[in-house]
């Protein structure tokens, strides 16, 4: 391994999140509008690509690799990705390999993903409610995403729940949630909604629902005990006492979580987001395409990490959409 990649205020980048696809099966609400123009397959990097790129940066330093969307399971041919990732897990030079998914496509591909080294997922669920379902992912099948989980969970991997509270839509779900996960032996983490995309469409400032509230609601039903664990990313974790039940909760707008961020994004377009509450990006499929060599690759790497900066500036504090972000989430990758 290389000189390891350090930002400027002394964080080891240590976490890569990569999308593999602009597209997605569902139109979820706070991700995608609903008539999404998709990117021609010229500009997204290949899968030969995707793999030079993330082999580079396991190279320097990175130890997880997260693969995102859109929804990365419809990326055509996306298992030999996942395939040829499992050669950096044998090395040791990485040390986990996982996905970001809606869990729409887990039956056809939790058994290959398994054997490929994965071990965990996060699936994307905010409501078990079949019509309300419909409803934020506009062209999501409730069932089928349950039938996922089943594959998943019947293949061996560990399933997370990530689930986005949205006030006046899932909040008297909370307990039915935090009961179903907890009946599967499932994980939860809830997100508070962040204003990203195509704010027009859709009230981000009335979806947001602070987690501090939600905690508070969770600790009537059973004391909460805070976790020291950190998995690599934003997540602060609690155990419920009653249970034993894990639960996480990124708050990216009620506590700001990025004094120990040591993660950045990978667009499908070869694209280096430092900070996903930020509009500063660097283009790193230029020197990917322009040698076959990954001297100028890791330079342009290294210069984009020498820009990483502080924070995000994601504030509702003042009931209006500061610090929003033009991008959709789609776009960087969940």
């Amino acid at each position: 391994m290389k000189a390891p990649l350090i930002d400027p205020f002394q964080r080891a980048i240590e976490y890569l999140r990569v999308s593999v696809t602009d597209r997605c099966d569902f139109r979820c609400v706070y991700c995608m509008s609903e008539n999404m123009t998709f990117l021609p397959k010229k500009e997204l990097l290949s899968l030969e690509e995707l793999d030079r790129m993330c082999s580079a940066f396991v190279r320097l330093g990175v130890q997880k690799l997260r693969i995102t969307g859109g929804e990365p399971l419809v990326r055509r041919g996306i298992m030999t990705f996942f395939q040829a990732m499992s050669r950096h897990l044998e090395s040791g030079a990485l040390k986990e390999l996982t996905l970001t998914t809606n869990g729409s496509q887990l039956v056809k591909f939790a058994d290959d993903l398994k054997a490929a080294g994965v071990r965990r997922v996060n699936i994307s669920l905010d409501t078990l409610d079949e019509a309300k379902f419909a409803q934020i992912t506009r062209w999501g099948r409730l069932p089928q995403v349950l039938k996922g989980i089943d594959a998943a969970q019947k293949a061996g991997l560990r399933v997370k729940i990530n689930t986005v509270a949205l006030k006046g839509f899932n909040e008297d779900e909370l307990e039915t949630l935090s009961d179903w996960c907890a009946s599967r032996d499932m994980d939860l983490t809830f997100i508070e909604v962040m204003p990203m995309g195509d704010l027009g469409n859709e009230d981000r400032l009335g979806q947001y629902w602070s987690l501090k509230d939600l905690r508070a609601r969770l600790e009537t039903r059973s004391p909460l005990v805070d976790l020291p664990e950190r998995t690599g990313g934003p997540a602060r974790y609690v155990r419920v006492e009653n249970t034993g039940q894990k639960i996480g909760f990124i708050t990216p707008l009620s506590h700001n979580f990025c004094e120990s961020c040591n993660r950045v994004r990978i667009t499908c377009t070869g694209e280096i987001y430092t900070c996903l509450g930020q509009e500063g990006h660097s283009d790193l499929r230029a020197p990917l395409r322009a040698s076959e060599s990954d001297a100028q690759l890791e330079d342009a790497i290294r210069a984009a990490i020498s820009l990483k900066p502080k924070g995000h500036d994601f504030d509702y504090s003042r009931q209006t959409v500061d610090g929003q972000v033009s991008r959709h989430m789609s776009h960087t990758g969940g």
